[in-house]
């Protein structure tokens, strides 16, 4: 393949999971949680088959999209799955979960890429995949369906007997049912963390009064929903334009002159460094909560990138391959998981959907953004000088210190306004 060919089939799923991401808000609402996610199992069935069976570039390519159509799907039912089938006390520990996958599911790739990457047997890579979208599958047949989509769509019996299946534990459940409305004062000052529950007079679960989903259009003309709009939008942002995906994509080409021996294995290692530090998150996001670990994440991973562009400016080889890992550690223990989880928390049922369908689509069209031009950024920026190629990481630095910015000012204006409510 030449590299045109070869950029045109890698582009093709990034396609195929905006498009996924645009689907999935009506596709959950539609056909519930558990429908969404058997529909995906078999886009990734039919695209890990094609990838597998491809004779040339069309079918190729036509597999990458709709490999990526279900991962713009998975990826938009997940968290709100989770955190509507979380109590409170958990909720934010079990969203982590979703990020966590996501990093386990690219270490398994990259590992499996590495030991098959030779003529013909590299398709048993995309075999592996149709595996495991059989399991989901199978899997998405077994698991209840979301209470919360039952109850939100008149369902009421059924979702009792999903909560009573979840919950029922030794004393016996609580519930209460209530609206998520994102102004209720029963949201802390930080507006995006529920209160874990302390005593047996706190329910364990919060159920919704049945309200009308609405559409994507709908949730960017609701004045009352602006703020969830603007959180999920700057948190995405900010973890879309910290440049991380340009660190995992072309890590082999950023350090290939500080650690040339290590060749393919730098990606894999920085990968491995990505799995190992989303675990801190599962233990830190109740405790810390969502903003304070979110700051701290985007603080580490800006001085990290600071750090990388200095050290490659400055040949100090060292610096900037411990700062790389640096910054992929602070990423995972916050930027990572944090905006997925938010997503549920922030906005009331009815906009769920439509606000998951929203962030997930700025993440795909961000993460083909950063794809594309990272190289071509890099180079204009270096004017031809090898020890300037650390610049573009200050250009990621800036975006990253912006909209980290912005994310906090709609922080506070949500606290004032919680504020004003009580």
């Amino acid at each position: 393949m030449t590299d045109a060919d070869f950029s045109v089939v890698t582009a093709a799923f990034t396609i195929g999971g905006l498009l996924g991401s645009l689907f999935a808000g009506g596709l959950t609402e539609r056909r519930g949680r558990r429908g969404a996610l058997v529909i995906d199992a078999l886009l990734m069935l039919f695209g890990a088959m094609a990838l597998m069976l491809a004779p040339g570039m069309f079918t190729l390519t036509l597999g990458r999209v709709f490999v990526g159509l279900g991962a713009g799907i998975g990826v938009s039912v997940g968290p709100v799955f989770l955190g509507e089938l979380a109590p409170p006390a958990v909720k934010g520990a079990t969203g982590v979960f979703f990020q966590l996958a996501i990093v386990f599911g690219i270490l398994t790739t990259q590992g499996v890429g590495l030991a098959l990457a030779s003529p013909w047997v590299w398709r048993f890579v995309p075999f592996v995949s149709a595996v495991l979208s059989l399991v989901q599958l199978l899997a998405a047949t077994l698991v209840p369906e979301s209470h919360a989509w039952l109850e939100g769509n008149g369902r009421l019996r059924e979702a009792e007997r999903v909560r009573d299946k979840l919950w029922v534990g030794g004393g016996g459940a609580v519930y209460k049912s209530v609206s998520r409305d994102p102004e209720a004062p029963d949201v802390d000052e930080e507006g995006i963390d529920d209160p874990a529950p302390t005593d047996p007079n706190v329910p364990v679960f919060v159920a919704h009064i049945p309200n009308k989903t609405i559409s994507l259009g709908a949730l960017l003309r609701a004045p009352e929903l602006r703020i969830p709009v603007l959180v999920v939008v700057f948190a995405m942002a900010a973890q879309q334009f910290s440049g991380i995906n340009a660190v995992l994509y072309y890590s082999n080409k950023i350090l290939g002159k500080t650690l040339p021996s290590l060749g393919p294995y730098v990606s894999l290692a920085v990968t491995i460094v990505n799995v190992a530090m989303t675990f801190p998150p599962i233990i830190l996001i109740e405790r810390m909560g969502r903003k304070s670990l979110l700051n701290i994440s985007m603080l580490g991973s800006f001085i990290s990138l600071l750090a990388v562009g200095y050290g490659l400016d400055a040949n100090q080889k060292m610096l900037a391959s411990v700062a790389i890992i640096t910054f992929v550690a602070s990423f995972a223990c916050g930027m990572g998981p944090v905006p997925f989880v938010v997503i549920s928390d922030i906005a009331p049922y009815h906009a769920v959907g439509a606000l998951s369908s929203a962030a997930l689509s700025l993440n795909w069209i961000a993460n083909f953004t950063v794809g594309l031009i990272f190289l071509p950024l890099r180079n204009f920026l270096a004017w031809g000088d090898p020890f300037r190629e650390g610049r573009v990481f200050y250009v990621f630095a800036a975006a990253l210190a912006t909209f980290g910015f912005a994310l906090n000012l709609v922080y506070r204006e949500r606290r004032d306004r919680v504020n004003a409510s009580r």
